[in-house]
C-alpha cells in the first residue's frame, strides 16, 4: 500500500542584507539628489530656478500677465532654450482659428 508523504518546509533562508521592499522601508533622503528651488520675485516676473546635485536644470519663468514658460540650459549651459512646457514629445502645432 502506498501512502502519500507531506514534505517538510523547506529551511529559511540564511541571513543576509536587508530584503525588505522599498515602500515598506522608512523614508531617508540623500540631499544630493532631493531638487533644491530658489524663488525669486521680481516687479513683472517669479523665477524659479531647480537645481539637483548644484547642477542648474531648469528655471521655470511666470510673468505677472501670461502663461508660464521655462528656460532649460543647452548643452554648454551658456544659453537657455525656452519652451511652454518640460513634456519633451512631439507636438503637433496648432492656431486658434475661432474664438468668440
Amino acid at each position: 500500500m502506498a501512502v502519500a508523504q507531506i514534505a517538510p518546509p523547506p529551511p529559511p533562508p540564511p541571513p543576509g542584507p536587508d530584503v525588505t521592499p522599498r515602500a515598506s522601508q522608512p523614508f531617508s533622503a540623500d540631499p544630493d539628489l532631493e531638487p533644491q528651488v530658489t524663488i525669486i520675485r521680481r516687479d513683472a516676473e517669479t523665477l524659479e530656478e531647480v537645481r539637483i546635485g548644484g547642477e542648474l536644470k531648469f528655471v521655470k519663468v511666470t510673468p505677472l500677465h501670461g502663461k508660464p514658460y521655462y528656460l532649460i540650459p543647452d548643452g554648454n549651459g551658456h544659453t537657455y532654450v525656452r519652451r511652454e512646457s518640460l513634456d519633451t514629445s512631439l507636438k503637433v502645432p496648432m492656431w486658434v482659428l475661432f474664438s468668440w
